[in-house]
């Protein structure tokens, strides 16, 4: 999911093939709605998830309307002060309000509609007088309920909760493409009709800033419970949190000496707690920052210094257009949706470690007895996992479709 200011002989054969055919063709097909999400949004192309190309329109006033097809959003404020969420709709029905102030360790319950798409992210140091709200970070036209989404930079967590083959699936990402202001995570909140997932396949977190990140360990339950374990960022630590952002990326970069003497740039100069990073799109806007142009072609447009840091400090994140490693969760459809604002931890690992359990929750929309085991064995969950242990390309799940149809056309 990417976010961007700029801009993803038949007599012959017996019964049992009539029966088997089919039932592959199928199969396949649903694996294939399975990842289109994931894959598209590398074209830049999928209606299903949300993209927001500058000003969007105003959000839907009022909430949901269908008590039995609404969904419930809580956004948590776990920052040391206070924060000003900003939401913005694409599509359905919005919660009835584009933004709001939220004190320290308080949450809001909202609600949005079954086929809701849109983004949520917060917004810092804002100084508020009536309805105006005037932000470091994330500001919105000088707005307190939001119109439009937010300016850069700004950490996203973004929703389509009604993708995929009948609208059967929900695709979610947490999103660096437009900078990087605050620590951000997202949980699943399960109803009781909904598919039992083990919560380390779907709550995710990006912590990107030192004095939130915990002490290195391969996983941890502080998103999760004691039995399911969430795989974990083992490599950063606060000192690489406070000095991840490339120099020329930094929204504020401190002041230098003034004795005439000024040290390259990306030196050992003590940056603020604070200290937010724009992405290569967001500070120079360039056809080959933002892949468009001649650039919009994954091929052709690579990552910047900028997103390889951004990766490595928060693996399940969007970090460009064209991320490679596949950042959009999949998961069936139902239950609800928690964005915290700077949790406390560290960045999770979900889509490297755990991305065949992934690809068999998104094909098959459940686990089998045997994957939910494994999902809590912690020497399985932080053993080595290859770059290919990804939600599996679209290219591959098509040919598998096409190939499952001409046999059963054939039969």
């Amino acid at each position: 999911m990417v976010s961007s200011s700029r801009r993803r002989g038949a007599n012959s054969v017996s019964s049992f093939c009539r029966v088997l055919v089919p039932t592959v063709a199928v199969g396949f097909l649903l694996s294939a709605a399975g990842v289109e999400g994931a894959q598209d949004v590398t074209k830049g192309s999928d209606e299903d998830l949300p993209h927001f190309p500058g000003r969007i329109r105003s959000p839907n006033r009022g909430e949901p309307k269908d008590p039995d097809r609404t969904i419930p959003l809580t956004i948590t404020n776990k920052c040391d002060s206070t924060i000003w969420p900003g939401i913005a709709t694409q599509a359905g029905k919005g919660p009835g309000t584009g933004g709001f102030e939220l004190t320290q360790g308080k949450s809001k319950d909202l609600w949005v509609s079954w086929d809701w798409q849109g983004r949520v992210w917060g917004r810092t140091n804002c100084t508020v007088n009536g309805d105006s709200c005037s932000c470091k970070t994330g500001d919105c036209f000088g707005l307190l309920d939001c119109e439009a989404s937010g300016s850069t930079p700004a950490t996203l967590a973004e929703f389509t909760l009604a993708g995929g083959l009948h609208g059967k699936q929900t695709f979610y990402d947490l999103s660096l493409v437009d900078g990087y202001n605050l620590p951000m995570g997202v949980n699943f909140i399960p109803s009781k009709n909904t598919t039992f997932i083990p919560p380390n396949l779907t709550n995710c977190a990006c912590i990107a800033t030192p004095s939130w990140i915990y002490a290195s360990s391969q996983t941890g339950t502080y998103y999760t419970n004691s039995s399911y374990p969430v795989p974990l960022e083992t490599r950063v630590s606060s000192d690489n949190a406070r000095s991840w952002c490339p120099w020329k990326y930094l929204a504020f970069p401190p002041t230098k000496p003034g004795d005439g003497i000024y040290p390259y740039p990306d030196d050992d100069i003590q940056r603020p707690e604070f200290s937010p990073c724009n992405s290569a799109c967001a500070a120079y806007g360039t056809d080959e920052d933002c892949c468009v142009g001649k650039y919009h072609d994954p091929d052709v447009c690579k990552p910047s210094a900028y997103s390889k840091r951004a990766k490595i400090i928060c693996p399940d994140a969007y970090s460009f257009a064209y991320d490679d490693q596949k950042s959009t969760f999949i998961i069936p459809n139902g239950g609800g949706w928690e964005v915290i604002m700077c949790p406390k931890g560290r960045s999770t690992n979900i889509l490297r470690q755990l991305g065949d359990e992934m690809n068999e929750l998104a094909q098959s929309g459940t686990l089998s007895d045997a994957t939910q085991k494994k999902l809590k064995d912690v020497s399985y969950i932080v053993s080595e996992k290859s770059l290919g242990n990804h939600v599996l390309p679209i290219e591959l799940m098509m040919a598998s479709t096409a190939l499952a149809t001409a046999l059963w056309l054939l039969v």
